[in-house]
């Protein structure tokens, strides 16, 4: 029954993701700012790093694939995983609500040189350098939405998650 919870509320996180990076987004020049990030923080809280890496990488991935940023779908699988996971093994080690705020920050930061390396081979690094600005400011808008989505969900949520755990 806990594994099943676990997957069932991963897949409901992917298809948040999924959502929040489709549909509340704004382009850039060289793609698109979104709210998914704050949901792959969330899931990862609220889930733990594995169940949550997984949720990530698909939502995210399939936004990039749906929008037409094709080419961004394997560091995106890459980068959300690995912000998912970062972000788990935070909260797993750290309880309180500065954790949320520590386990964001590495997570965004992790997601702008993520995909500045990427980038670096697709258009060279004065290219990627072009993204940075977009990406930090996609991060820290990510990082308040997630904060205040992860407390939210943590408070009216804690009996369901505690089932899981």
């Amino acid at each position: 029954m806990k594994k099943t919870r676990l997957f069932v509320t991963a897949s409901l996180f992917a298809a948040l993701i999924f959502v929040a990076t489709m549909f509340l987004n704004v382009k850039l020049p060289n793609g698109y700012a979104n709210l998914g990030d704050a949901f792959i923080i969330a899931a990862a809280f609220l889930i733990g790093p594995k169940y949550g890496a997984c949720a990530a990488a698909i939502g995210a991935t399939l936004s990039d694939i749906c929008l037409g940023y094709v080419m961004y779908a394997p560091a995106t699988f890459v980068v959300k995983a690995v912000m998912a996971i970062i972000s788990g093994s935070v909260a797993a080690k750290h309880k309180g609500r500065p954790a949320i705020l520590l386990a964001s920050l590495l997570s965004e930061v992790i997601m702008i040189a993520g995909y500045f390396i990427y980038e670096s081979f697709l258009y060279g690094v004065s290219g990627a350098a072009l993204s940075v600005a977009g990406n930090s400011v996609q991060g820290l808008v990510n990082i308040f939405v997630a904060y205040a989505l992860t407390v939210v969900l943590r408070k009216y949520l804690s009996s369901y998650v505690n089932t899981m755990k």
